[in-house]
């Protein structure tokens, strides 16, 4: 399965403004300049996740994006649903009645691909729902304890 790549950018988003704090809110232009991104396109990212109630947005000049929650409280899947939608990712179209073979016998049941399929992005949405924004940015932490600060310093500035 291939995400769009605006998920990506929409979680690094939510994990910098988790490191920027609450107090600080970001814009979307200063978000991109630091993926090196058109800031309309970060913008389209930023509203899809203030549509989902993940991130809002404050007018002003010391407006900005910020987290609607805290890092607890917001799980990767809310990230991935807000950028794709509810939709399930593998649809059947049932193309195994198209067969020229297929005798009403062999089309008993649901379609067993259909189901390996379900099976398996299910466990996919429960292992993203099961992380949250707070559990990848400890992890960030851990291992590279310099990415942080590096990003608090070039979106505070």
């Amino acid at each position: 399965m291939r995400m769009a790549e605006g998920v990506e950018w929409a979680l690094h988003s939510c994990l910098n403004l988790a490191w920027t704090g609450p107090e600080k809110a970001v814009t979307a232009t200063r978000l991109a300049a630091y993926y090196d991104l058109p800031a309309a396109y970060m913008n389209k990212q930023l509203q899809a996740l203030a549509r989902a109630g993940l991130v809002f947005s404050t007018p002003g000049p010391g407006g900005g994006f910020r987290l609607a929650r805290r890092p607890e409280q917001i799980t990767l899947m809310d990230v991935v649903a807000a950028i794709e939608g509810p939709e399930d990712a593998f649809r059947c179209a049932e193309i195994r009645k198209r067969t020229p073979d297929a005798s009403p016998s062999s089309l008993r049941g649901p379609c067993l691909i259909d189901q390996s399929m379900r099976r398996a992005e299910l466990a996919w949405r429960k292992e993203l729902a099961a992380q949250t924004l707070a559990d990848v940015k400890e992890q960030v932490e851990r291992t590279a304890p310099d990415v942080p600060a590096h990003a608090r310093r070039h979106l505070a500035a």
